[in-house]
């Protein structure tokens, strides 16, 4: 027999063995490894000293199971490569942290086909809880026979018909108003809304401010002046010919989002036009690099960490309180001037 297979395993420390070594009971060592506040400083450094002295590890899955509970939450978003959401997450993470619970995060591309595999991936995790931006053409009713009444779930910022499920909303519709008022207001009539799909409910929220300030001002709305687009700035360079082809005489643009924004903005200067001088736009985000490129970008500031903390918050006060009436909360925005809509025209 060789020596390894007659060595003995050696056996890990339990928490009986650490209660005994400290003095304490079980239940207080038990205590301490889920950072409760009932046991007292100098208890909680004997036992955290016993802890390491001795290699315990805890196995939080275990524990999860014995208390039928899961110290996880997931987060699926829609696009990964979007700043806004690298940002949202960080506020998510953050807020969940404080709570003793960790994130389990995923991206689906945009891409319902994935969004389902990534749920199905995630629920055999058994999380307490779960945010969801969903992909575009998600549908509601579908998600809602997948993922059940197990675990709560909520919605972020693209509405689900049919799913019950609470839901944290930008105000897109107001914000877009906003953003449109102030290029009518700087003396621009012809003004484009571009990027976005017009099947996304963000986007027909964000169509229809716009939609409203035109409206109000007297001006119809001019379908040429409506530019589709993937929300990336690829796509959003790649389609700045398409802007002025449907029509020359357009002077400005409100922009899905901040992406979006900043790929029209390379277009317009791979075409020798000047954004914030021959050419005004404004986005929706206020990510970190709006104010930092040039000419700084006039934006919808919707403060993206506090929105991924808002979004947490809610769903672990629904993770808490299952029977508490479906919510649906929607974060103000604020218009935030900068240079990329220029000065009014004469």
């Amino acid at each position: 027999m060789s020596e390894s297979a007659s060595t003995p395993r050696k056996r890990l420390p339990t928490v009986n063995d650490i209660a005994r070594a400290c003095g304490v009971s079980r239940a207080t060592v038990s205590l301490v490894l889920r950072n409760s506040p009932l046991v007292g400083a100098e208890t909680r450094a004997r036992v955290e000293q016993e802890l390491k002295r001795q290699g315990y590890v805890y196995n939080r899955a275990a524990a999860n199971l014995r208390r039928r509970t899961s110290s996880s939450i997931a987060l699926v978003i829609n696009d990964l490569s979007n700043p806004f959401f690298a940002e949202f997450a960080m506020g998510v993470d953050e807020a969940l942290v404080d709570e003793g619970f960790v994130t389990l995060l995923g991206s689906t591309g945009e891409s319902p086909e994935r969004q389902e595999l990534l749920l199905g991936s995630l629920l055999e995790h058994s999380p307490a809880g779960m945010i969801l931006s969903p992909a575009e053409n998600s549908d509601g009713e579908r998600l809602r026979r997948l993922l059940g009444n197990e675990p709560p779930v909520l919605v972020f910022n693209r509405e689900l018909s049919a799913s019950g499920w609470d839901f944290l909303a930008l105000d897109n519709r107001h914000g877009a108003r906003l953003a449109t008022e102030h290029l009518l207001a700087l003396g621009h009539r012809a003004i484009a809304f571009f990027g976005g799909h017009a099947d996304s409910s963000s986007c027909q929220q964000r169509r229809q401010g716009y939609a409203d300030a035109l409206d109000a001002a007297g001006i119809g709305i001019d379908p040429r002046r409506m530019i589709e687009c993937t929300p990336t700035r690829v796509e959003a360079a790649q389609q700045t010919g398409a802007l002025f082809e449907r029509d020359p005489s357009i002077t400005a643009a409100v922009c899905y989002n901040d992406n979006v924004a900043l790929g029209l903005k390379l277009g317009l200067m791979a075409r020798g036009v000047r954004p914030g001088v021959d050419f005004a736009l404004t986005g929706f985000d206020d990510i970190p690099e709006a104010a930092q490129t040039s000419p700084a970008l006039t934006t919808l500031a919707v403060e993206p960490r506090a929105r991924g903390r808002q979004a947490a918050e809610l769903l672990l006060q629904r993770v808490r309180d299952r029977e508490a009436p479906v919510r649906r909360v929607v974060a103000p925005v604020q218009l935030v001037v900068r240079g990329s809509s220029g000065a009014p025209r004469g």
